[in-house]
């Protein structure tokens, strides 16, 4: 059986995560109800603007990483800004992925003095996809919370039902 099919490569899969949880991410900061910015749950808790900020940064620090530079994308004051910064932010991180070979993605990076992971590891887990995850997670009860209808991420919510 002969498959004519180009193999997928390392950065080719990366990106196609990338793009669906970027997509779903700005959906979830969308939704975040301008006037609720200083709003928290609990007084353990980031404010929604905090959180919603620690989101949309979190691209560019992976874009921060890739590229070993040390500026930090601003905080927004507002849902215009934290979409604006969003966007600017993927864009930063999805072209440091573009521009990286699957030799550079499957080598080691310093993560702490002490542990090296592949670069590919990293991004998925602690330094952008599972940490963008573990957070969107939080702003979805946020917006439960605050009676926002939540966005389906892998499939409809129940209130897209």
């Amino acid at each position: 059986m002969s498959t004519d099919a180009p193999k997928a490569t390392l950065k080719t899969r990366l990106l196609e995560e990338f793009d669906e949880e970027m997509r779903s991410t700005r959906k979830m900061l969308d939704r975040i109800p301008e006037d609720k910015f200083s709003w928290r749950p609990h007084e353990k808790s980031s404010s929604l603007g905090k959180l919603a900020n620690h989101i949309a940064t979190a691209p560019g620090k992976a874009a921060i990483i890739l590229k070993r530079v040390e500026t930090m994308p601003p905080e927004a004051a507002n849902k215009a800004e934290l979409l604006a910064n969003f966007d600017t932010n993927v864009a930063a991180c999805r072209e440091q992925l573009v521009a990286m070979s699957d030799d550079r993605l499957a080598g080691n990076m310093l993560v702490t003095a002490t542990m090296e992971r592949p670069v590919w590891s990293v991004l998925r887990g602690i330094g952008l996809m599972n940490h963008l995850i573990h957070h969107r997670g939080q702003l979805s009860v946020y917006l439960r919370l605050l009676e926002v209808a939540v966005p389906g991420m892998y499939g409809p919510s129940a209130d897209e039902k």
